[in-house]
């Protein structure tokens, strides 16, 4: 029996100190067959050496450069465009797949059935030096983990870890590939995603996620960056999709927080356009 091709997209942008460690991360895992499609966008560092000289013994990787940066999305979208897997993983260069992370990933998925579109585990949290600092699930449980239907509670709280994601291609196709529009995917997947899928959590940590001070996790907090204004467009899609009151009051909750984070960031403008987007989803509430 045929197994299922896995296409994985290794996003890489000045990631010259880890991106070796996750190729070979990808290369050695339990299944196959994979398609490696390795991206560097534009990255100011040594990055591109280290993949050309990683990848001479692979010649059946796929390598595109930049040679300005793009953004995330642009990039990712057009790493999708040469894949041929039926399911799809998106891997940022300083994360690293445990060697089953596909094998358990395409198992869930099947297992599950056809309505699950999304499968998420736990994850090993790493330093720059690659020590293990912990798991994922320290600070989010795995009984407060929902599986299935979980697009109101992403809206309401965080609990995916996105470096675990593995998905079927056609939840991407059918969502017409990442918002290019948007200075990071994760968000916007989650809850695009959802609408249409069920969603499979795995106890199991299949990736090891890496903390890095400045990395874009990190600038979704920082004053003014383009991440808190794609929130806000995410945040914008949520008040279109939602189809009950328990789904509006979890985008309630959510709108309380990040107005809060924004007048804490002293971003005035963006604190009244989420205070300005509650109030149009009470109001909306109070008369239906």
């Amino acid at each position: 029996m045929n197994q299922p091709i896995v296409t994985v997209l290794c996003l890489c942008y000045n990631h010259a100190r880890f991106v070796a460690e996750a190729i070979d991360s990808v290369l050695a895992q339990t299944h196959q067959p994979i398609q490696l499609i390795v991206i560097d966008d534009g990255s100011s560092d040594d990055s591109v050496q280290v993949i050309e000289k990683h990848l001479i013994q692979h010649p059946e990787v796929v390598f595109i450069r930049h040679p300005l940066n793009r953004g995330y999305c642009v990039s990712l979208n057009e790493g999708v465009a040469h894949a041929v897997g039926e399911f799809i993983i998106d891997l940022a260069a300083d994360d690293v797949l445990m060697p089953q992370r596909v094998e358990a990933g395409l198992a869930d998925l099947l297992r599950a059935g056809e309505r699950y579109g999304v499968t998420f585990s736990d994850a090993f949290l790493i330093n720059e030096a690659g020590e293990l600092l912990g798991l994922h699930s320290a600070n989010h449980p795995h009984t407060t983990i929902p599986t299935g239907d979980v697009y109101a509670a992403l809206i309401n709280r965080y609990f995916v870890c996105p470096p675990t994601m593995m998905f079927r291609k056609s939840v991407l196709d059918a969502m017409g590939g990442y918002d290019e529009t948007l200075a990071f995917e994760d968000f916007d997947f989650l809850i695009r995603a959802s609408r249409q899928h069920f969603f499979y959590y795995s106890r199991q940590p299949l990736v090891k996620r890496r903390l890095v001070p400045n990395s874009m996790t990190v600038r979704q907090f920082s004053r003014n960056s383009a991440q808190r204004w794609s929130t806000f467009a995410v945040c914008k899609k949520i008040r279109s999709l939602n189809q009950n009151n328990r789904e509006d009051q979890a985008l309630c909750k959510r709108l309380v927080y990040e107005t809060l984070i924004s007048f804490r960031l002293l971003e005035l403008r963006l604190a009244l356009k989420f205070f300005g987007l509650l109030l149009s989803v009470v109001f909306a509430r109070h008369h239906t």
